[in-house]
């Protein structure tokens, strides 16, 4: 009596599992096709006319860029070379070391000549105590704010209290952005002047060749893992973010590259600190207080400004990184709960927060268990025929179909893997990353829904190689 009702429980599981692989790909079905429209209708638009004209007759507003940095010695020289051979009239550079344990300042000093110098604040977000403010000898935009550990949403507050531009930049420390990436990425902005926010792509720089601070040669990493990445970037970024801004319907823009209106975001209060997704929950707040305060806004994706960030290349490393996005995913949506299917903030009330909730959200614990259970269905010989293909064809066949579409996407649209054995090496990682990359990650992010109800707070550590030259 009590087996044949625990077989009925896992049988109600395993049909509420296929019920969650029909809909998560569903939806992922739906905005690579939204992206592949918003794909052609772009690049259409950039043969019709020139960015950089648009820029330069619409008169280019100053822009800020903000780099928290926090044990980058490794990487920050470079990066910082890279912002500043950015192709952009007027910009200045701010990075905001956040009580390194290396030697970042010592390393940020010597390269770039920094000596204290005063700097008035232009908003008043708490922050924890900055120490000294340094301005480089050598280039006249470069500026070093030095404070107490805060964590990285303390440390980009500190910038905005520093900055003085209508805009700026939030990117990571150790990250390289291509020179036209500020010309590209304002050009949402200056079409319609209520955009709040966009945000840029994101690639992988492992192993590709870099000098100068500019990425010169672009090559699928040698890690297994990292090249799992690049694909997962490539899905992420052009089927989802890029389907998602086709409904107006932006809920995520990276912290490794978006930029904002300063006005905007300091009324709705800066970054938050309770949380280690600080990214995905301004954009959050920034359409709830629009919403409610009824302001005309808009907040965008564009898929051509690129921003290359170093991976992880260990199991140990993507698995704290995965554990701490699913940690910061679940503090957003349930901070930010009211919004779950409320009428008053229309598209993302009923269509974006809903996915993210119950598919982001709650998806890796039903994903998880539902490997197991599936494997134990088997194991105890009760799995029909219809059952299992049911299975493969939802969690395997349609999981390899959408990879290879965010690669053909890359393909027709920004061909940034020019080698055929890039793309071909590309097409057979969609097909491998379902069978023990995907697993593990969703693993990661379960142990992350574990983690959130442990209280857990850390970010883990982020080892760095440096880039190649």
């Amino acid at each position: 009596m009590i087996s044949s009702i625990i077989w009925a429980i896992i049988q109600i599981f395993n049909l509420i599992v296929l019920f969650y692989f029909l809909s998560i790909n569903s939806f992922y079905f739906l905005t690579s096709i939204f992206a592949f429209k918003s794909l052609r209708k772009y690049s259409r638009r950039l043969q019709s006319f020139d960015v950089e004209e648009l820029v330069a007759s619409a008169g280019a507003p100053p822009i800020t860029l903000l780099a928290p940095a926090y044990n980058e010695e490794a990487t920050c020289v470079e990066a910082i070379k890279s912002l500043l051979t950015l192709n952009y009239p007027e910009f200045e550079i701010i990075i905001i070391n956040d009580g390194s344990k290396d030697s970042t300042v010592e390393t940020l000093v010597k390269a770039f000549e920094f000596s204290v110098s005063p700097r008035l604040p232009m908003s008043t977000i708490k922050t924890a105590k900055v120490r000294k403010i340094y301005k480089s000898s050598r280039y006249s935009n470069l500026w070093l704010v030095d404070k107490e550990n805060g964590g990285k949403s303390d440390a980009l507050n500190a910038g905005i209290n520093n900055c003085r531009t209508p805009f700026f930049c939030v990117m990571d420390a150790d990250s390289l952005l291509e020179r036209n990436a500020l010309i590209r990425i304002i050009r949402p902005f200056l079409e319609d002047s209520s955009t709040v926010a966009a945000g840029g792509i994101i690639r992988i720089v492992n192993d590709c060749k870099v000098e100068h601070g500019i990425v010169k040669d672009i090559r699928l990493p040698k890690n297994l893992l990292a090249k799992f990445q690049v694909l997962e970037y490539l899905r992420a970024f052009l089927s989802g973010r890029m389907g998602w801004d086709a409904i107006n319907a932006t809920l995520i823009i990276s912290g490794a590259f978006g930029l904002f209106r300063r006005t905007t975001v300091i009324a709705a209060g800066g970054f938050a600190t309770d949380t280690v997704g600080e990214d995905m929950e301004l954009v959050v707040r920034l359409h709830r207080y629009c919403l409610e305060n009824n302001i005309d806004y808009k907040i965008g994706f564009v898929p051509d400004p690129v921003a290359w960030t170093e991976c992880p290349e260990t199991l140990k490393i993507l698995g704290n990184q995965r554990d701490r996005w699913q940690r910061g995913l679940w503090e957003t949506l349930n901070k930010h709960r009211k919004m779950l299917l409320n009428p008053n903030y229309g598209a993302i009330g009923f269509v974006a927060f809903p996915y993210f909730y119950f598919l982001e959200m709650l998806g890796p614990l039903i994903e998880f268990l539902g490997y197991i259970s599936f494997v134990v269905t088997l194991i105890m010989g009760r799995a029909s025929t219809s059952y299992i293909l049911a299975f493969l064809a939802l969690a395997f066949v349609l999981g390899v179909a959408l990879s290879i579409a965010a690669v053909a996407m890359e393909e027709l649209s920004f061909r940034r893997y020019s080698r055929f054995s890039d793309l071909l090496k590309l097409f057979i990682l969609a097909i491998l990353e379902n069978f023990g990359y995907r697993q593990y990650i969703t693993y990661c992010r379960f142990r992350g829904i574990i983690s959130v109800f442990r209280k857990k707070k850390s970010w883990g550590r982020m080892e760095r190689k440096g880039f190649k030259k």
